[in-house]
């Protein structure tokens, strides 16, 4: 169910501790929400639905299909129907294959969301399996639905350009670069993930 507000404000409080920028921007912005989405195999799938679309189109979509196939509907159902049943629920032919490779995955338990590895980049490697599912996608569910501490998805362009912000860098630092400066954050990225977000979102900065 993602991290807490307490897990945030903790987290972030041990790195601006360290930090003096850090704290500098967080008396400017304040503390971020909480981001929280369920876990299981049903997040993943909004995920691959949304996909390079708008959030309206994307929530029009998920509509059609929970017509289609049930609210809740299980990996069987969407297997169950043909392309022109998912493509006249808006599914592209290249998300279908994305949509069918995480149902597969479930439904022959190869991937088991609620068991997925306790080792993150274990859990990450697990979730690649899915067809169209990249790290970043992985990182983000394993941050916003399992709430796991030190997840730190440092190919997010926000995530980046919030890192600039923060630590007053000439330049958005590339994904190498931003995994190295976030080292002395751990184990609290997860965290300061979600405070870049809120850095790069804020105007004040």
């Amino acid at each position: 169910m993602g991290l807490t507000a307490e897990q945030i404000r903790t987290g972030i409080d041990a790195a601006a501790a360290g930090e003096p920028r850090i704290a500098a921007a967080l008396a400017r912005t304040g503390y971020p929400e909480p981001r929280m989405r369920e876990t299981g195999h049903m997040t993943m799938l909004r995920t691959i639905v949304g996909q390079q679309v708008s959030v309206a189109s994307a929530s029009s979509v998920w509509g059609k299909l929970e017509a289609e196939l049930g609210k809740d509907f299980a990996p069987q159902e969407l297997l169950a129907r043909d392309f022109d049943q998912l493509r006249a629920c808006g599914l592209s032919r290249q998300k279908q294959g994305y949509a069918r490779s995480l149902c597969e995955l479930v439904a022959k338990g190869e991937v088991d969301f609620d068991a997925l590895p306790e080792d993150d980049e274990d859990a990450i490697a697990e979730l690649t399996k899915i067809k169209g599912i990249g790290r970043w996608s992985a990182e983000i569910y394993l941050l916003f639905a399992e709430g796991r501490p030190d997840i730190w998805p440092a190919g997010d362009l926000a995530v980046q350009e919030g890192v600039a912000r923060l630590l007053e860098l000439d330049a958005r630092p590339d994904e190498k670069q931003t995994r190295a400066l976030a080292e002395g954050w751990r184990p609290h990225r997860g965290a300061m993930a979600i405070f870049t977000w809120h850095v790069y979102a804020n105007p004040a900065l």
